[in-house]
């Protein structure tokens, strides 16, 4: 029986008894008995990225990510992130909750699973087929088709090295968090002289 698998960039659909994590240092997502509970640390997004919208949490595409950005604001290391993103309501519009709410849920919860229990509770009620359609269709979308940002995503993913017709919204998140990430770590250390 496999209790652990390593696999690429997407995974569709996860098994039953799994929940993926994606593991930003090596860009993939591991899978992990669903029975265990995966702590939600307060991530320092000053010094890390948060989890790609990719990573569903029991079932909903961007849960993971709003819950990194989410605690990351509670404790004041945010970075250049935001919580109560235009991202996140795409999924709080889509569960009937608001930020506020989904705050109050990701403070009460103890892991990740936490967090997936109180979106299938709290909102607009959703059947699993819902929401994975829900999720299948934000991942694959793409300001492109939107004329208000169509330019704004075009540069975006030239500056990338992206095709911002074949990239989506998540890839560029990614492609951005990535980028981001490998200027911070490549910034000279000032030392004082004094």
């Amino acid at each position: 029986m496999v209790t652990k698998q390593t696999i690429r960039r997407r995974i569709e659909p996860v098994p039953a008894p799994y929940t993926a994590i994606y593991r930003s240092h090596s860009q993939r997502f591991t899978l992990i008995p669903r029975k265990m509970n995966t702590p939600i640390p307060a991530p320092d997004l000053t010094k890390r990225p948060p989890h790609s919208p990719r990573v569903r949490i029991a079932g909903f595409a961007i849960a993971s990510r709003a819950a990194d950005k989410c605690r990351a604001s509670l404790a004041g290391t945010l970075g250049e992130y935001h919580y109560d993103s235009t991202l996140d309501n795409l999924l709080f519009t889509f569960k009937g909750v608001t930020g506020g709410q989904f705050q109050l849920g990701v403070q009460a919860a103890a892991s990740y699973e936490d967090v997936g229990a109180w979106l299938e509770a709290n909102g607009t009620p959703k059947t699993p087929a819902e929401v994975k359609a829900w999720s299948d269709e934000v991942e694959a979308g793409s300001p492109m088709k939107s004329p208000e940002k169509r330019a704004r995503f075009v540069e975006n993913c030239h500056k990338l090295g992206l095709n911002p017709q074949m990239n989506t919204t998540f890839d560029w998140l990614e492609a951005d968090d990535r980028e981001t990430f490998r200027l911070k770590s490549a910034d000279p250390i000032v030392l004082s002289t004094r």
